[in-house]
């Protein structure tokens, strides 16, 4: 006997405790005591995972234990089983017969009758794969209980940020007021033109409490610890930002972990989510989130100026297709701000100077948006027509006689389907030859191929027209928000319109004339203009 430390490990996982008694920690201890006592080991010490699977080594018990270890203090270790000290084989089998021995380690397992200072333990490693084994079959349980969830709709995360469980329902999120209106706080000033790390910057400056300070304040532990705590980040502005639960829905298998032994999250791609529309009551519009992921896309360079360019991020060069970024110096004149090409300004070899000053294009943009809001105020009817190309008003009949015609295809595949498995029958059986079989069967085939042809034009003819459709009734609720545009804003611009496409001036007649498109959301319409520029500056004095 030494002085060293007799190590006592007791490791107790969730799927352990469905066991019941026999696996607490307090059994575990009671057995581990008694058999040091009852067999002379003594300077016992605990060494304790409680509610950590077996399949990870990232235990603080374990980890203390192995430092014992490394340090020389441990003499020997002993556990209730070889499951307490781990069901990754590999890694268990690597510790019983190359570490702990390595250390002068002995090893003790007292309910499966190991002690590598007695024999060589020649059936352990059939042990510890039935361990492993055992964890394996409890990650597929786990996995179906858990995908069967998601299925049906509900929750397999805790609330987001904005929401909390319900009183009544542990299932059912509702919308927690104080962080919803951060929330809301966050998406107009996306939509005012600023970007995460802007936002972030402001809802420090104003003193918000982070999603996780909120959390503690509140009574909740997200598990999150941070001493920044009310220090918001960009990474977590985007990540709100990008969060489709604040319209309403539920998302699930957004992420998967690696394996039952690797336990590393990572991220599925959106076509394997599974997402499950208004399930909770929306913090923001679809219609405003959809406006904020548009503008997540486009991306702006950040400005040095507090002031935000409506502009920004949203005008290009007609030549090269690339932005149109604002130029503002310290000692020009307001009336001098421009925007310009980014290629002409990196490598002029690669297209023509392209700038046009703000102040004119804020002109021009303002009195068409003005012209639009006039139109749809006096004529609504007429410019559902002229924004709707082929419009699904004007082609109302020709709509339902293609969801007729869709269906009657869609229908005649299905049973083309049938007849092609009674051929088959039938030629096997004897009752149809193959000369037959072969003649019929192709002129199925060629019939149904021509079938499928069809319903896919004409999915895409219906889907595209009920689509357009509900582009122009969504542009057309924005519009109503406005009787007359007095200031461009960032979030006019952003809900009004689309892009803006400048081409290069043309001082061939002696005038400087240059050519404007102003492209609105949702491709209801696109305005071409030719404008003097230079004429429009000394008419606006600006």
């Amino acid at each position: 006997m030494t002085d060293k430390i007799t190590a006592l490990y007791c490791r107790l996982s969730q799927d352990d405790m469905l066991d019941g008694e026999s696996n607490s920690i307090t059994n575990q201890k009671a057995i581990l005591s008694k058999f040091a006592e009852d067999n002379g080991f003594h300077n016992t010490a605990y060494y304790v995972d409680d509610g950590v699977s077996g399949t990870t080594w990232e235990r603080d018990g374990f980890k203390a234990m192995m430092a014992d270890i490394e340090n020389g203090k441990v003499g020997t270790v002993i556990t209730k089983d070889l499951s307490r000290l781990g069901r990754d084989y590999l890694k268990t089998g690597e510790l019983i017969e190359m570490v702990f021995p390595d250390y002068d380690v002995r090893y003790i397992a007292v309910n499966d009758n190991v002690d590598t200072a007695k024999s060589e333990n020649e059936l352990l490693a059939f042990k510890n794969i039935f361990n492993d084994w055992y964890a394996r079959d409890c990650s597929k349980k786990i996995r179906a209980v858990f995908r069967a969830k998601g299925q049906s709709g509900k929750h397999l995360c805790p609330p987001v940020y904005g929401y909390k469980k319900s009183d009544t329902d542990k299932n059912l999120w509702v919308i927690d007021e104080p962080a919803a209106e951060v929330v809301r706080k966050i998406f107009k000033l996306c939509i005012d033109g600023y970007g995460p790390v802007q936002i972030a910057r402001i809802l420090t400056e104003q003193g918000i409490p982070t999603p996780t300070a909120y959390a503690l304040s509140q009574g909740r532990d997200n598990g999150r610890h941070n001493a920044k705590t009310y220090r918001w980040g960009a990474q977590t502005i985007a990540h709100i930002l990008e969060r489709y639960e604040y319209c309403g829905h539920t998302v699930n298998f957004r992420t998967k972990m690696k394996s039952y032994k690797v336990h590393k999250i990572v991220y599925n791609p959106q076509e394997e989510w599974q997402i499950f529309e208004n399930t909770q009551e929306p913090i923001i519009t679809q219609q405003t989130f959809d406006l904020v992921q548009q503008l997540r896309k486009h991306k702006r360079r950040p400005q040095r100026s507090e002031a935000v360019n409506p502009f920004a991020g949203m005008v290009y060069c007609a030549d090269c297709g690339e932005k149109m970024y604002l130029s503002r110096r310290k000692n020009e004149r307001p009336e001098q701000e421009h925007m310009r090409c980014s290629t002409y300004a990196k490598e002029q070899d690669k297209c023509t100077v392209h700038y046009i000053r703000t102040c004119v294009l804020n002109e021009i943009v303002l009195g068409e948006l003005n012209k639009l809001l006039t139109m749809v105020r006096e004529n609504e009817d007429g410019f559902i027509q002229t924004a709707m190309s082929n419009s699904v008003q004007r082609k109302s009949s020709e709509l339902t006689k293609a969801k007729k015609t869709l269906k009657q295809a869609e229908k005649r595949v299905s049973e083309l389907d049938k007849l092609f498995t009674r051929l088959y029958e039938d030629n096997v059986l004897g009752r149809l030859s193959d000369e037959r079989f072969t003649m019929m069967s192709a002129g199925y085939e060629e019939e149904q191929a021509k079938l499928k042809a069809t319903v896919a034009e004409l999915t895409a003819f219906v889907e595209t027209a009920e689509q357009k459709s509900s582009d122009v009734t969504a542009f057309l609720k924005v519009v109503h928000k406005y009787e007359h545009i007095e200031k461009l804003t960032p979030e006019i611009m952003h809900e009004l319109v689309d892009k803006i496409v400048v081409h290069e001036p043309d001082k061939s007649s002696g005038k400087r004339v240059q050519d404007i498109e102003i492209h609105f959301r949702f491709d209801v319409a696109v305005t071409a203009i030719s404008v003097e520029t230079g004429k429009l500056q000394i008419l606006r004095n600006c």
